[in-house]
């Protein structure tokens, strides 16, 4: 154990935060994402759901200033009803860890599978709301004396 970091994030979901590099990207899924089929890395966290995932990993991750749009949601395939309420929690929780940084690309369902495809991970969690899994760009550490 070490202080002052949430117990949500796991050693292995540290390690991979660590080694990803600026432009790399990760995926917090929710429960019906086929992240075991299509992951390189998959961090298991079935017992939690997207947001406070997320809340977690912004505290350590930054977004990608380089991009205007660091942050990709799977858009509602056309036809389906669904009025995703999980993207205001999103949008809450971005502006909160990421103000300027918090643009959202909304990626075409296979498109964004794709996407996920080559992100460096994917973390695979209990979430039972749908159209909740969410990608994240990393950015890069600034010099402690450059913000």
């Amino acid at each position: 154990m070490l202080k002052h970091i949430p117990a949500i994030l796991t050693p292995d979901l540290l390690k991979v935060l660590m080694e990803m590099g600026h432009g790399d990207e990760i995926v917090i899924a929710d429960g019906n994402f086929p992240g075991a089929a299509i992951a390189k890395r998959l961090i298991r966290l079935d017992g939690h759901g997207v947001p406070e995932e997320l809340r977690a990993v912004l505290h350590f991750l930054p977004l990608d200033s380089y991009t205007p749009k660091p942050v990709g949601l799977m858009e509602v395939v056309p036809g389906d009803p669904v009025v995703p309420a999980i993207w205001e929690t999103y949008r809450s929780i971005l502006s909160e860890e990421e103000p300027e940084h918090s643009e959202i690309e909304y990626i075409e369902r296979f498109a964004f599978y794709e996407r996920a495809k080559n992100a460096y991970a994917v973390i695979a969690t209990g979430e039972t709301a749908i159209y909740a899994s969410i990608l994240l760009k990393k950015g890069v550490v600034l010099p402690e004396d450059a913000s």
